[in-house]
């Protein structure tokens, strides 16, 4: 039986960087995901699969709020895990806590403007792993 931490982050969303989004959206419906086609033009999509959810951002959205970003090298992936803290707090402690084992930060904590406390880091095989709670 594994125990689990109420305070934890926990997983609940994939998100993936999309260089053309409405060819990434046709391709993630043909293969089952419940996307509108409204949202084809939406600055950042997510598929709901009951608590798990499947994210799309055009590159644009991402230079957004981080302007140096560029595609990962080849053979490595544009996707990152996302996990939900329990508070705004919690990303920072979280974020700290990382930092002290020898993840690399990509982006410290800061207030998104799309309302949610983020920050990113690297697991230590250098995939990129996202932290945000609501409220920011």
């Amino acid at each position: 039986m594994t125990e689990t931490n109420a305070s934890a982050p926990r997983l609940n969303a994939l998100s993936i960087v999309c260089d053309d989004l409405q060819a990434t959206l046709a391709f993630y419906r043909r293969v089952g995901l419940p996307i509108p086609v409204a949202a084809d033009d939406a600055p950042h999509v997510e598929a709901d699969l009951g608590g798990f959810r499947v994210m799309f951002d055009p590159v644009s959205t991402v230079r957004g709020f981080d302007p140096d970003w560029t595609r990962p090298q080849k053979g490595s992936s544009p996707m990152s895990l996302a996990f939900e803290c329990p508070s705004p707090a919690a990303v920072d402690d979280v974020v700290a806590d990382l930092a002290g084992l020898g993840a690399q930060i990509v982006r410290p904590p800061f207030d998104a403007p799309w309302g949610q406390r983020y920050a990113t880091v690297r697991d230590p095989n250098g995939n990129e792993v996202d932290l945000y709670a609501a409220g920011a």
